[in-house]
């Protein structure tokens, strides 16, 4: 079974860059100096931002629909990110190296199924998750440190 990869719009967060410190701040965001690698993955880019680069942090929903699994939390974007563009089937670096928490939802939101996988076998659980034709799709989770890193749908 094809699946498509993809990280979260640029455009959500163009307009955040041009932000002060403070104003970020009273949007509960931060500006972050990246000091190592990897470490700040990118959810636009959806690759590890470099040392010296500036990315932002920032709560964002990820899960919008109403229900007892919305669900927001803490992500980080680089400044000016352009949109990553996967080709289908594609694993882009940024999952490969980590263990990631895979959830299936329906089209209304509802969890249906988990499972974990390090990122180097991620292709066998996406493919048994996206099986069930319930399954609308998937969220890859960074799964230590809980925060969203992609989206999958059916190709």
């Amino acid at each position: 079974m094809s699946f498509q990869i993809t990280g979260l719009r640029s455009e959500e967060f163009s307009a955040l860059a041009a932000l002060s410190d403070e104003e970020l701040v009273a949007r509960d965001a931060r500006r972050v100096l990246v000091d190592r690698h990897p470490g700040f993955p990118c959810r636009v880019s959806l690759v590890d931002a470099q040392p010296g680069e500036r990315v932002l942090l920032l709560n964002y929903e990820h899960l919008p629909h109403a229900g007892p699994y919305r669900s927001r939390y803490a992500i980080y974007v680089r400044e000016n990110a352009s949109a990553a563009r996967l080709a289908v089937d594609e694993i882009p670096p940024v999952l490969r190296n980590r263990l990631l928490s895979l959830r299936a939802f329906d089209a209304a939101g509802m969890l249906l199924d988990a499972d974990v996988a390090e990122g180097d076998e991620l292709v066998p659980a996406l493919e048994r998750l996206l099986r069930p034709s319930t399954v609308a799709y998937l969220h890859v989770h960074n799964a230590r440190p809980g925060c969203f890193a992609a989206r999958v749908d059916r190709a």
